[in-house]
């Protein structure tokens, strides 16, 4: 499958949450599907999705929330070994033992739109889940979130100003809620091109092969922009 070298950009949408462990994993597989696509330029835009809109702003704690949506952390920890090793396969820490509080993400999801101002979205994307994960940082603590955007080059006056404001809470919300009036059930959802949807952290390879099918197809008909869903 050929792709013309003069191609613009491939648009890769990403839409997930830091909070999404799956998410966490399925960034780390881009990477590296990207890495063996070196001919096929892309660009990848991160996209809000609200795993849990349930939460308040202010977030709950971690045990209340594995109760209510496990039925109880010791059914949660049962189960959390399979995505505990697969992180770990990936070079990842996932450390749920170290999380005490489970945040609302919307303040999350508003640093990564600033951050992309300067061209720094992904590092973004990646200290938060770093924090979360790795570290079990308490993601609605405001102290936290200018420290993280601080460690990714943001101004800690201006970002703590625009975290006391309302600044693009409506339209991270919106974005957010599209996405699952879009039909978006799961986590994390790479869009190629506007020509081709997958679900899933799949593997490397799988998302390289989809990667390079989207960019063949957008050349073949760049006028058309309908996804199509491979399972």
């Amino acid at each position: 499958m050929s792709v013309s070298p003069n191609s613009s950009p491939l648009l890769i949408d990403v839409v997930s949450d830091v909070v999404c462990p799956w998410c966490f994993i399925g960034k780390s597989r881009l990477q590296k599907a990207i890495a063996l696509k070196p001919d096929i330029p892309v660009e990848v835009r991160w996209r809000p999705y609200f795993l849990n809109d349930w939460i308040p702003r202010e977030g709950i704690s971690r045990a209340d929330y594995l109760t209510k949506k496990f039925g109880s952390v010791e059914r949660y920890e049962g189960i959390a070994g399979r995505v505990v090793m697969a992180a770990a396969a990936e070079g990842l820490t996932y450390d749920p033992k170290s999380i005490s509080r489970q945040p609302n993400t919307l303040d999350c999801h508003r640093l990564i739109l600033w951050a992309g101002n300067t061209g720094n979205s992904a590092r973004m994307k990646q200290r938060l889940m770093d924090l979360y994960f790795t570290e079990g940082a308490d993601l609605t603590d405001r102290a936290t979130l200018v420290r993280a955007a601080t460690d990714c080059g943001m101004d800690e006056d201006a970002v703590a100003k625009l975290l006391a404001s309302d600044t693009d809470v409506g339209r991270i919300t919106q974005e957010a809620n599209s996405a699952k009036e879009a039909g978006i059930e799961g986590v994390p959802c790479f869009i190629f091109g506007g020509v081709l949807a997958v679900s899933g952290a799949q593997a490397p390879e799988y998302l390289a092969d989809a990667i390079e099918r989207a960019a063949a197809e957008r050349d073949r008909r760049p006028s058309e922009s309908h996804a199509s869903t491979v399972e």
